[in-house]
């Protein structure tokens, strides 16, 4: 049920918010655990980091100018795929941040990295692959990028993002 208060939280930030970034600026959301995000083992359970990378990557659509856009036009994103790796467990009550950037794109999908910092240093590293979708279809890069006001270079998707997309399609082929 807290998710929900964090999302109402979110949208009265993003109705707020008069600060934006440019497209492929990091950008940090802060989070505090509360007792019941945690699991057994008195620590941030895994789901939880999927959740809070929802909300952030939703804060990151409002800080690049495109939150109003795509909730205009009726567009809502579409995981593809997540790639997490935990480093260090985080603590009930401690504050985190969660930065979120766009690392680039390919044909069809977004790439965006998602860090978790506490004061304690790097708690965990994820990798999501997505897409936004309308009516009729997948919202195509270049839409995104027009409505978006980009018009620079495609960046080049780190080593990482590349090993895993082909991780990614391999096992699509692998599995046909």
């Amino acid at each position: 049920m807290n998710l929900y208060f964090r999302l109402l939280l979110l949208f009265w930030k993003i109705k707020k918010n008069k600060q934006y970034q440019s497209l492929l600026e990091s950008v940090t959301c802060d989070f505090k655990v509360l007792p019941s995000d945690c699991d057994v083992n008195l620590h941030l359970t895994n789901s939880r980091y999927l959740a809070f990378m929802d909300l952030a990557r939703t804060w990151m659509t409002e800080r690049i100018g495109l939150f109003k856009a795509v909730m205009k036009r009726r567009w809502f994103p579409i995981v593809n795929a997540t790639a997490i790796t935990y480093i260090r467990d985080i603590k009930p009550f401690e504050s985190f941040t969660v930065s979120t950037r766009l690392v680039g794109w390919d044909h069809k999908y977004f790439y965006i990295e998602q860090k978790f910092h506490s004061a304690r240093g790097l708690h965990a590293i994820a990798y999501v692959r997505g897409v936004f979708r309308k009516k009729g279809g997948i919202v195509s890069v270049e839409e995104m990028l027009e409505v978006a006001g980009f018009d620079g270079p495609n960046p080049t998707l780190p080593a990482e993002i590349q090993h895993w997309k082909a991780m990614l399609e391999e096992k699509k082929n692998s599995n046909l």
